[in-house]
């Protein structure tokens, strides 16, 4: 998420995405609905935030998860043992093995369709907030939003 001047003072700068800001790094499950969550600058590495939302994962769920889709920013021994540490194996969904034209990628079009839910919030197309924890309010926020609007909409 791009910062602005409120957030500028935490938010690091991502030299991939050429963006400064900070990531929002989101667990859920099969149907997108959110597990976990976590809020870092956008210089911090995915790797390094595996362990932390593999555990709120396993708390959220009382240890049921045992396989979890990445994407190619979780790859590397440290997260494949902080995630083995809580009985969870990673499995990354690389991006190179479906380069010929439109491909979609196994598992990994349910997180990008979270994000997509929750781009609809106009509150969190950039970071407005202060401090990480008012950011990863909103974003729970949003997705009891999205919840509650598909539980209605099952029971009309």
């Amino acid at each position: 998420m791009q910062s602005t001047p409120e957030s500028g003072s935490r938010g690091g700068y991502d030299g991939y995405k050429r963006r400064k800001g900070s990531k929002v790094h989101v667990a859920v499950d099969t149907l997108g609905h959110l597990l976990a969550l976590k809020v870092t600058a956008a210089n911090e590495q995915e790797r390094a935030q595996a362990g932390d939302l593999v555990q709120a994962i396993q708390e959220t769920t009382g240890d049921k998860v045992e396989v979890a889709f990445v994407d190619q920013g979780y790859t590397g021994e440290e997260p494949l043992a902080q995630a083995a540490a809580h009985t969870v194996r990673l499995e990354v969904v690389k991006l190179e093995e479906a380069k010929r034209g439109f491909v979609l990628l196994p598992r990994r079009w349910v997180v990008e369709r979270s994000f997509a839910w929750a781009a609809r919030f106009r509150r969190l197309a950039r970071d407005y907030e202060r401090l990480p924890s008012s950011l990863a309010g909103l974003h729970w926020l949003a997705f009891v939003g999205l919840m509650l609007n598909s539980l209605f909409r099952q029971s009309a």
